[in-house]
């Protein structure tokens, strides 16, 4: 059955213990604590503190949303990254693969990208996690393309993917990109765009129903910004999340 939950970057204004205060309000269960804000690896006792505040709440982490990037970072960072999500009670971690969409690369390019996830995956093999790839533009996983390329390039059962309708994919587009890449998907990011503009997920309903029926319903289902960027809809965007993936997983 799908797991639902919140990414603290969607309230980067807010502090950890304002973010767990709405998550819990709303009735979700999980945040996956960012490290651009919330959470930095190299702040251990920010992490720890964060361990224990979600747990006193009732809360847990399903993933850290690292913003790190394979070909551009340092692949030895990633122990640092990894210690940090397994303080806060994870092993999965969200990376982003390079800063450019894969038919804009050089042959030298992809195969160097590909390196360095190899390399990565070879830790996250020998640390006990899994390291999973953002869909997104700007990315070698911009498209359904890459992301097969770079899954079936690295084969790691500790490589895998998260997922996100592309809002220039049209949903027909996004529903086959989704059923291709579900194999290898480990978390969902939940939101609603029409025309370049943020919505409320009710409004997205009956193209997100299509979507989850994609998947196998092991992932998390993880709201990604709010529709007037206000925590206030956390709770309400939160009901409808709960009330899909509740459908979705009969």
């Amino acid at each position: 059955m799908f797991k639902t939950g919140v990414v603290s970057v969607s309230f980067r204004k807010l502090s950890v213990d304002e973010v767990i205060r709405y998550t819990k309000e709303s009735g979700l269960k999980a945040i996956e604590w960012g490290s651009d804000v919330h959470a930095p690896y190299i702040d251990t006792e920010r992490i720890e503190y964060i361990a224990k505040a979600q747990k006193e709440a009732g809360l847990y982490c399903p993933s850290y949303g690292t913003y790190f990037k394979l070909g551009e970072h340092d692949t030895e960072e990633l122990h640092g990254y990894i210690a940090a999500a397994k303080i806060l009670g994870t092993n999965i971690l969200r990376l982003w693969c390079g800063s450019k969409n894969h038919a804009e690369l050089t042959a030298e390019e992809r195969e160097f990208i590909i390196s360095e996830s190899k390399k990565a995956a070879k830790i996250a093999e020998e640390e006990g996690a899994v390291l999973c790839m953002e869909c997104h533009n700007n990315s070698f996983t911009n498209t359904l393309e890459g992301a097969l390329d770079l899954m079936r390039s690295v084969d790691s059962p500790a490589f895998r993917m998260y997922w996100q309708p592309n809002s220039k994919g049209g949903v027909e587009g996004n529903v086959e990109y989704a059923k291709t890449i579900a194999p290898y998907t480990n978390t969902v990011h939940v939101y609603y765009y029409e025309e370049g503009k943020k919505h409320p997920l009710q409004d997205g309903v009956a193209d997100w129903e299509r979507y989850l029926a994609c998947f196998d319903g092991s992932q998390h289902l993880l709201l990604e910004f709010m529709p007037d960027n206000s925590p206030e809809s956390l709770a309400t965007e939160a009901k409808t999340l709960n009330e899909l993936a509740e459908r979705a997983s009969k």
